[in-house]
């Protein structure tokens, strides 16, 4: 498989939920370009989320992506869990709705013109560039004011 984009992700809340933020890194060669946002209100898990929405929406053509996260709620839920969830009208295996299913279809929606190889990288682990989007999404929360 080539790789056209190499994209890092990462999002948090402090506290959780609370004050959240997101960022993520995309690589094409030697073209880096960051990406980062807030939301006042949200949780861990919905800033996983928008960190690789973001990242894919922002791509201008289909491309063959390796996608990390340190996320394994985005990672399993988009490599193991989704199909289910389509299948089963947006209920998970307790027939309720999925949580955060607005932004699951949006990932979905993002990712569908790419080849993406979703990858998980252990968080604060040392790698590089998930540390580098650990600072794009703690900076963007701290945006907030509130620490």
């Amino acid at each position: 498989m080539t790789v056209d984009v190499e994209i890092w992700t990462d999002g948090g809340c402090k506290p959780n939920p609370g004050p959240g933020g997101w960022g993520a890194i995309l690589r094409y060669g030697e073209v880096v370009k960051e990406l980062s946002g807030h939301d006042a209100t949200t949780t861990n898990n919905r800033m996983e989320l928008m960190a690789a929405i973001s990242a894919l929406e922002a791509l201008k053509r289909p491309c063959t992506v390796v996608l990390h996260t340190d996320s394994e709620y985005v990672r399993n839920g988009i490599s193991r869990w989704i199909n289910g969830w389509v299948r089963n009208n947006w209920k998970n295996a307790a027939k309720d709705p999925v949580a955060n299913m607005e932004l699951w279809q949006r990932l979905l929606a993002a990712a569908k013109p790419h080849q993406v190889d979703w990858q998980w990288v252990k968080g604060h682990s040392g790698n590089p560039m998930n540390e580098r989007a650990d600072v794009l999404a703690t900076t963007a929360r701290q945006m907030l004011g509130r620490g």
